[in-house]
């Protein structure tokens, strides 16, 4: 889930807070980690809008050929593959 857009952040940041009531190792993980995503959000918003729109794109892209790899490998012989 983590390299496709979506929740695979979001569950890998709320299993570490969960983890974190047990574990140290996942506490400093988690501070880690939203140290990280605050610093790329930040990075993000401070360029261009074309470059913050390239990254949309490249996302979608990602997203989109995600899943037509997972069609085409569960069998799925409709378009685009017929």
């Amino acid at each position: 889930m983590v390299p496709a857009p979506g929740p695979g952040w979001l569950v890998v940041i709320a299993g570490l807070g969960i983890l974190s009531t047990e574990f140290t190792w996942a506490r400093r993980l988690l501070h880690f980690t939203r140290d990280a995503v605050a610093a790329w959000t930040r990075w993000v918003l401070r360029q261009p809008l074309a470059v913050r729109m390239g990254f949309g794109v490249l996302g979608f892209l990602l997203l989109v050929a995600t899943l037509l790899t997972s069609l085409r490998l569960s069998g799925w012989t409709g378009f685009p593959f017929s």
